[in-house]
């Protein structure tokens, strides 16, 4: 459930978007109006779409580096199992 959390999440943001631009294009504005706020829009929209892909990348590094220990400890296990058997 929590591997489909990120994706439902991406689905929502990406219906907000259409959406919200559906709204803008038959809001009673003149053009020049309309596309000065989707331009202002859009900018909000990759400044808080770049913050979530850096927060993205960092949760990646942090799993990486919480798999790298594992795999370390159980080879030192390993190790040292071995050096048991062996006396």
């Amino acid at each position: 459930m929590a591997q489909n959390d990120g994706v439902s999440w991406s689905w929502f943001v990406a219906g907000a978007i259409v959406g919200a631009a559906v709204a803008l294009l038959y809001a009673p504005q003149t053009g020049q109006e309309t596309r000065d706020l989707i331009s202002k829009k859009t900018d909000e929209a990759s400044e808080a779409l770049s913050g979530t892909s850096q927060d993205v990348v960092e949760k990646g590094k942090e799993l990486f580096d919480r798999g790298k220990q594992i795999a370390d400890d159980a080879a030192e296990l390993f190790e040292r199992g071995r050096k048991l058997v062996r006396g």
